[in-house]
């Protein structure tokens, strides 16, 4: 069982930047899968980055490209992503989510494991 907690969010204007950490506690998760997604009002959670602990490959929605990098501190067995040139349609909830073995990254069904959410508001 792996347990995670999403904390960070807040309120920002546009241009500002923002990191999410999340912190995971349990099983070792140091090659699990973790994922960050996104859910604004109305709309379906969508991907926004991942990372494979065992290459340490990144991947990133074409959204967020070139504007969020996602990392990891194995120390403090923390998720962080880190994210800049923030716009008003980054508004949503930031949910974390971890996977034990790689699957499509880019899907929430491919995750075994969620956070609570936290909520980042970008202001134009």
């Amino acid at each position: 069982q792996v347990r995670l907690v999403e904390s960070g969010g807040g309120l920002v204007q546009a241009g500002g930047s923002l990191r999410l950490s999340c912190a995971a506690s349990g099983r070792t998760y140091r090659s699990y899968l973790m994922g960050w997604f996104r859910q604004a009002p109305g709309k379906e959670r969508e991907f926004v980055a991942a990372l494979w602990g065992t290459s340490g490959n990144t991947y990133y929605a074409d959204s967020v490209k070139g504007r969020f990098t996602i990392s990891r501190d194995n120390a403090a067995n923390t998720v962080y992503l880190q994210m800049n040139s923030l716009k008003p349609e980054d508004t949503a909830v930031y949910y974390c989510a971890a996977a034990g073995v790689f699957r499509i990254y880019s899907e929430s069904t491919s995750y075994d494991y969620w956070g609570q959410g936290t909520q980042v508001t970008v202001s134009s």
